[in-house]
């Protein structure tokens, strides 16, 4: 055990975490090696970052595996990602059997190729009765995506008198998006020195906790993890209030 993660207090650790994991392909470029070299050595540090979530018995973790964006990257990129995906779904497929977590999908995943897709539905079977760390993948997510596609359902309820319009409140919308089964983010990490949210989870990060570091995504070990966990606990969170009245309900 690190001196970092004895210091954390685990009543303080965030319950849902979700992670921009950027910086492979700079990662695999700086050591002459193709982008794709870059996305295999990312996935170790998933599954490094996933292990160390379940030892700190983090109820949610969410990884931006694939964007609606993504599409546009090379074709040779895009199929590598969709292999490596179906890949590593069938090494860890055993680990997350063993290790009681739930692993669910969230985005467009009707758009994905058919092997990929097939995989993906074989081990969200499988691991659908788990009952620990709930991990989700975002894949061909985009969070206006999400939105619009929330937007829609709820039209087509109106259009046929299941709702009123005014009845429309934050619930009946969460209700609709991809991640209506998903608490609000507490802590949102992105790797790889960019300081945007990149259309991730727009909803669902209103109050979170954003931490940005320079370090490329295949760096970021379980150290690392820990120190943006640090961070977070050492933060005031307000959600709107003064600093007066937290202290006053903490007391």
């Amino acid at each position: 055990m690190t001196n970092i993660q004895e210091k954390l207090l685990r009543e303080k650790l965030p319950a849902h975490i979700a992670i921009i994991m950027d910086g492979n392909g700079r990662w695999a470029k700086k050591r002459g090696k193709n982008r794709v070299f870059g996305h295999h050595e990312g996935a170790k540090r998933v599954r490094e970052i996933v292990e160390e979530s379940v030892q700190l018995k983090i109820p949610f973790l969410t990884l931006y595996t694939f964007s609606t964006e993504n599409w546009n990257r090379p074709k040779e990129e895009v199929d590598a990602l969709m292999n490596l995906l179906v890949e590593t779904l069938h090494e860890q497929q055993k680990d997350l059997i063993e290790q009681n977590i739930k692993l669910q999908a969230i985005g467009n995943i009707k758009e994905l190729p058919d092997h990929t897709r097939q995989t993906l539905k074989e081990v969200l079977n499988q691991t659908q009765n788990n009952t620990g760390l709930i991990l989700s993948i975002a894949l061909n997510y985009g969070g206006r995506d999400e939105l619009v596609q929330a937007t829609k359902k709820i039209s087509q309820k109106v259009k046929n008198n299941i709702i009123l319009p005014e009845d429309i409140d934050e619930n009946k919308i969460n209700l609709q998006l991809y991640t209506h089964n998903l608490p609000d983010v507490d802590l949102m990490i992105r790797t790889g020195g960019e300081k945007r949210i990149s259309n991730f989870l727009l909803w669902k990060i209103a109050y979170a906790e954003l931490y940005f570091t320079d370090t490329l995504w295949p760096d970021f070990n379980k150290e690392m993890y820990y120190l943006a966990l640090n961070d977070y606990q050492k933060r005031e969170r307000r959600f709107g209030k003064t600093s007066e009245q937290i202290k006053n309900e903490e007391n």
